[in-house]
């Protein structure tokens, strides 16, 4: 059983049509709301980087890695999205990337595209971002919020818990509509097992990948602005 089909992105048949449509119709909808979110998030120094940011996660998902025999993963890029562009425009760019692999490269499922967005876009990223918060704010309180390392160590476990609750919420919806013949019970434990195995190699990339753009330009990261900006208004 691979992952990358089974898993995270999707293929036709894995959820009965019912809850494809409900996911479907949730996607749509949140993907929307994130479109006018996403205005407050952007000015004309980090639309470019939204750009890079999308083309380099497209990029990446098209690599695999081993992680067990018989069993790959990519990356996912909730968390790195929205360290570096926000949460809403890195919900923008995981979806625009999930319709152009599922339209044009057949990666995933058209049927399970919602539920594709639904867990890598949505829930991904609000898990990777929610933690990112949470640690950048311990960091802060440390002083050493100009610590490159310590902007990797965000990253790294950002990735991880946004990448293993992206997997779960793949076992939410098999739990409401799965149609195939594996138990629930099963499919649980080999998602939780992979992706953690999945979230680390994640974890990795999104370091590195944070570290390199705070070393260069940190004025362009949102989870800094949006903290120093934070500061500004309390004081």
């Amino acid at each position: 059983m691979s992952v990358q089909v089974t898993a995270m992105h999707m293929s036709d048949g894995l959820v009965n049509a019912p809850t494809s449509v409900v996911f479907g119709a949730l996607a749509i909808a949140a993907v929307a709301l994130c479109a006018w979110k996403a205005r407050a998030e952007l000015d004309e120094r980090t639309v470019p980087l939204a750009g890079l940011v999308a083309a380099f996660i497209f990029a990446v998902q098209m690599i695999n890695f081993p992680i067990l025999p018989g069993v790959s993963g990519h990356l996912l890029g909730g968390a790195l999205a929205a360290i570096l562009v926000g949460p809403y425009t890195g919900v923008l760019c995981i979806a625009i990337v999930l319709v152009v692999q599922s339209l044009l490269f057949a990666d995933g499922g058209v049927t399970a595209l919602g539920m594709n967005i639904t867990n890598m876009a949505l829930i991904g990223v609000a898990a990777g971002y929610a933690t990112a918060v949470a640690l950048y704010a311990l960091v802060r309180r440390r002083r050493l919020d100009r610590s490159v390392g310590a902007m990797g160590v965000v990253g790294f476990l950002s990735a991880l818990v946004g990448t293993v609750s992206a997997s779960m919420g793949f076992v939410v919806e098999y739990a409401i509509g799965g149609a195939a013949q594996t138990s629930l019970g099963t499919v649980a434990a080999y998602m939780l097992g992979t992706h953690v195995l999945i979230g680390i190699g994640e974890g990795l990339i999104t370091a590195v990948t944070v570290m390199a753009v705070v070393r260069s330009r940190p004025d362009l990261v949102y989870l800094l602005r949006r903290s120093r900006a934070e500061t500004a208004v309390a004081a």
